[in-house]
């Protein structure tokens, strides 16, 4: 059975996320400067980049703030860029609206930014493009805001978390949902596993964003997680709750990923 485990495990890691698309690194995943651009949104308070589609909803209380961007169809990945930090710097030579004095920023990726198929020269963030929409905050740390749109170069960095990796149960005994937010070092969960204390490890299947399901009832079991990020970090988390769990509940795990974007 554990022989039967690995190899389900080793599998669904071979299918999930590539890192290359054909033959090319994925855009969701360069290490080294790459071109996209960038808009903003959300108002000056960020009230509406609260919520989206990464599943975490206020990004004040899941400890993302206002360093948040929504991603392209290219970047967002089907959600499971959800999590990521991405730095970006202005193309300085290629607008003038760009701040010289900056360096750079770094954003998690927490929403998706729809395509606008009825706009096809300045449908930002329709395929194939590479965009960011940004929080005001962030946008204008690096540009005015009367620029609309400026021209970025951007790589993956490591996320820097404090505290742990947390888990939010929901659900009913038969149907796990689970939330995964505050993902350090490559940020991005792309597979998880769940177990209880009297099971074998199971695969769980992306529902939504960063929101993670497994159809088994683990209920009066003390819950184990394992996780794997976008770039190849893995961690296990064993015995994260008390057998007392209950739907609704949010458990901190005592540590998390090195901040890193190698394996």
């Amino acid at each position: 059975m554990a022989l039967l485990n690995i190899l389900m495990t080793a599998l669904m890691l071979m299918c999930i996320e590539p890192n290359r698309v054909n033959g090319q690194v994925a855009p969701y995943n360069p290490t080294t400067w790459t071109n996209a651009t960038a808009t903003f949104y959300g108002g000056n308070d960020g009230a509406g980049t609260m919520g989206g589609a990464c599943g975490y909803g206020n990004m004040f209380t899941r400890g993302y703030g206002l360093e948040t961007a929504a991603l392209s169809t290219v970047l967002f990945n089907n959600g499971l860029s959800c999590g990521a930090c991405f730095a970006l710097k202005c193309r300085l030579n290629e607008s003038r609206w760009c701040y010289s004095n900056v360096s750079s920023i770094t954003v998690t990726a927490t929403n998706f930014c729809p395509p606008n198929l009825n706009r096809t020269t300045d449908g930002w963030c329709n395929l194939p493009r590479s965009h960011f929409d940004l929080s005001v905050k962030m946008f204008t740390t690096l540009a005015r805001a009367v620029g609309g749109i400026i021209p970025l170069l951007y790589k993956r960095v490591p996320c820097v978390k404090t505290g742990g990796v947390r888990f939010t149960i929901n659900g009913n005994p038969w149907f796990n949902l689970v939330l995964i937010s505050n993902v350090g070092g490559q940020g991005n969960v792309v597979a998880a596993q769940m177990k209880g204390h009297k099971t074998n490890w199971f695969n769980m299947r992306q529902n939504w964003g960063q929101n993670w399901e497994l159809s088994q009832k683990l209920i009066n079991q003390t819950l184990s997680f394992r996780l794997t990020l976008g770039l190849g970090q893995t961690l296990t988390f064993n015995n994260l709750t008390t057998p007392d769990w209950k739907f609704g509940q949010t458990w901190e795990a005592d540590r998390n990923f090195p901040a890193s974007i190698s394996r």
